[in-house]
């Protein structure tokens, strides 16, 4: 029924209800999402797959009565594959692979009675903080299209800030989950490693460092997805403390007054803009108000040695990730199937040794004994979500010389010369420039959260970004909870068509 005018003004678990009580039908709020997509998404660039037959027909077989029963959803095309349904990754070489499995998670999700409707954009193999892959071109932001949703979810994040969906798939290896939510306005929670599963494929993915979940407008709607789909699945590598009730029932309660630490300062001393320090400055004020205490201090940590050691497990990924891709195909794999930066990374991966990726990746043990010990002073640990506002289209991406250089390297094969020469510390730090404060909490798998509780004068979102000790989303969420309430940010909404 693409008559519903007021879909777009229900979160999830408010459009389930209107199934429930059978105010709306679940085919009338596929249609109504159907009909937004259609409007909404040639100017944004959300959705690159359409999978409407399959959802009408999952309403035809009969939804499983889950929390979220009739509720139009979005996949992140990245990780959660969809028997039957392609899966590009993002990628040129992946642009006709197509899964013949559910993936794990995705079969939570229909059990959950998520009605899915396509899949999201997302940068080559979720590799950048902006989604603008060749394969299927930029995704742009609903506040303001002339800028990036961000990455690597940044498609789930548009489609939800845009009202095609009121909850999306999302994934996070280094702030996936919430520099997409910061640059558009929504709730976006990282759980902790283990908490989610990744099979059948996978146990754990980047080292560790992956974290899949959903991008929200509400936090109820997060909490109700965590309790939906967490816990292992056959053969998964960690077993995480169970939590002592529901998320959702969790939310309903008033968090305890918490110690939280604050800090603006970037972890790789780049400059951090005014506007994201003023989030965390007001939000501190607010939490204050709330009754926490609130100190700035800071962990002990070697921000840059981390950074390095993110890089250097980019390298080692990507690597396996393109040798994977001659496995998967059936083929050999030439640079043609992938873009020429992603091409150039794998090349570094193979050309670091063992020892190296492993004396780097110990760095991310260090940072979990230090932040263990930081938690038993302060419950949480809040900083900006990122440097600085939303980039502009095309901004981040490489420019012309860069390619140039690129594609010099790859085609002589100077990666070694890249590797002695000191560009790679300097490739640590400009990429990670403007989101350097999400990577922590993959490093040592701890939980965390971007909360819209900013705008800027231009009318950009800017979020606010909390880590908890692991396995304490439930902390998380009931501070979410109280932040939505205090200060509510629902009625924030782009001008999209």
């Amino acid at each position: 029924m693409s008559g519903f005018k007021e879909y777009e003004e229900y979160d999830g678990l408010g459009l389930a209800d209107l199934v429930r009580k059978k105010e709306m039908s679940a085919s009338e709020l596929c249609e109504a999402a159907i009909d937004k997509i259609e409007r909404v998404n040639p100017e944004i660039n959300a959705v690159i797959a359409i999978m409407y037959d399959k959802a009408r027909q999952s309403i035809h077989d009969q939804l499983p009565e889950g929390p979220f029963m009739g509720v139009p959803f979005l996949l992140k095309d990245l990780l959660v594959a969809y028997a039957g349904v392609p899966m590009t990754s993002g990628c040129k070489g992946y642009k006709d692979y197509v899964p013949l499995y559910d993936s794990e998670l995705v079969k939570r999700f229909k059990k959950a009675g998520l009605v899915i409707l396509g899949k999201t954009n997302c940068p080559e193999f979720g590799l950048m903080g902006y989604t603008e892959p060749e394969l299927h071109g930029a995704t742009r932001n609903p506040w303001d299209k002339n800028h990036t949703p961000g990455g690597s979810s940044g498609g789930s994040a548009a489609a939800v800030a845009a009202g095609m969906v009121p909850l999306a798939s999302a994934g996070d290896g280094g702030g996936s989950i919430r520099i997409p939510a910061a640059y558009c306005g929504l709730f976006g929670l990282k759980p902790s490693r283990g908490r989610i599963p990744n099979g059948p494929q996978y146990g754990e993915l980047w080292q560790g460092a992956v974290s899949q979940h959903v991008i929200s407008r509400s936090v109820r709607d997060s909490a109700a997805m965590l309790d939906a789909t967490h816990g292992p699945d056959i053969g998964s590598p960690y077993s995480i403390i169970a939590p002592e009730q529901p998320y959702l029932k969790a939310i309903q309660q008033e968090p305890t007054k918490l110690t939280i630490a604050f800090d603006t300062t970037s972890p790789v001393g780049m400059p951090v803009d005014a506007e994201c320090i003023k989030a965390v400055e007001e939000t501190a004020r607010l939490l204050e108000k709330l009754g926490h205490r609130v100190e700035e201090a800071k962990p002990d940590l070697d921000g840059i040695a981390l950074a390095k050691s993110y890089m250097t497990m980019y390298f080692g990924e990507i690597a396996a990730d393109i040798e994977e891709m001659k496995t998967v195909l059936g083929r050999n794999v030439s640079s043609s199937d992938v873009e020429a930066t992603t091409w150039t990374l794998g090349y570094l991966g193979r050309i670091f040794s063992a020892g190296f990726f492993v004396k780097e990746i110990r760095q991310w043990s260090k940072a979990s004994m230090t932040m263990g010990e930081f938690h038993t002073k302060y419950d949480l640990y809040l900083t900006p979500t990122t440097a600085s506002p939303p980039a502009k289209i095309g901004e981040l991406k490489p420019k012309p010389m860069e390619k140039l250089i690129l594609r010099i390297v790859n085609r002589l094969r100077l990666g070694k010369l890249l590797k002695v020469s000191g560009i790679i510390n300097r490739m640590a730090i400009d990429s990670l420039a403007k989101t350097p404060f999400t990577q922590l909490a993959n490093f040592t798998g701890q939980p965390a959260m971007s909360v819209p509780l900013y705008w800027t004068e231009n009318r950009l979102p800017c979020g606010v970004h909390f880590m908890a000790k692991l396995g304490a989303e439930d902390v998380l969420l009931q501070l979410a909870a109280q932040l939505e309430k205090e200060k509510p940010w629902s009625h924030q909404r782009p001008n999209v068509i």
